[in-house]
């Protein structure tokens, strides 16, 4: 099997960044982006996918996150759809729920080359304060790999108060929903799309 690895280095006058990806991998990682919880979120993304991940960020954190944040979304986006290639044989779908203490959220998935994130809170979901990286942090992020990795992406809170739980728990979701959606399914022939494309 062809091994699924990509390197990027995405550098602007806001932000330097580079990426090493192995989508078959163990889940080994070594990340600093300069935002201590984007670290963390990141590292436990490398271990519940499976993926080997270095990741290097330099950027104006004198300003604010924002470009930081954002340009590493894109950086790894595109790490991963350069990763895949022309995805032949993957399952393409996957679909994940991850209870974190009162916190539940579900992913859905489709690698489908038709980039979008919709994300959705159910009646009753209280997010508190979380000053060093919020919940628009985390959805600007997310936005920003969607649209750089070419995945339609449903991210659904379905219970939840602590906003620290609600962000692990999506990324633990996508990890394990993007594991299973990257898998390389022997039934599957060639590009798994009656188009022909992804």
């Amino acid at each position: 099997m062809k091994v699924r690895k990509a390197m990027i280095k995405r550098k602007t006058t806001e932000t330097d960044i580079q990426i090493e990806l192995a989508v078959d991998g163990k889940g080994a990682s070594k990340v600093d982006t300069g935002i201590p919880f984007l670290d963390h979120m990141l590292t436990l993304f490398a271990k519940h996918g499976l993926f080997d991940l270095k990741l290097k960020a330099r950027g104006d954190l004198e300003v604010d996150i924002h470009h930081t944040n954002e340009d590493i979304g894109i950086a790894l986006g595109q790490a991963l759809a350069k990763a895949l290639g022309n995805k032949k044989g993957i399952r393409r779908y996957g679909s994940f729920a991850v209870p974190m203490d009162e916190t539940l959220i579900r992913v859905t998935l489709d690698i489908s080359g038709r980039p979008s994130l919709y994300v959705t809170k159910s009646k009753g979901v209280r997010l508190t304060r979380q000053p060093q990286y919020t919940f628009e942090d985390a959805v600007d992020f997310l936005r920003s790999f969607c649209q750089h990795s070419g995945i339609n992406m449903h991210i659904g809170i379905l219970a939840g108060e602590d906003t620290h739980h609600i962000i692990e728990g999506m990324f633990k979701g996508i990890a394990k929903t993007l594991d299973m959606a990257t898998l390389i399914d022997p039934r599957v022939r060639g590009i798994p799309s009656t188009k022909g494309k992804l």
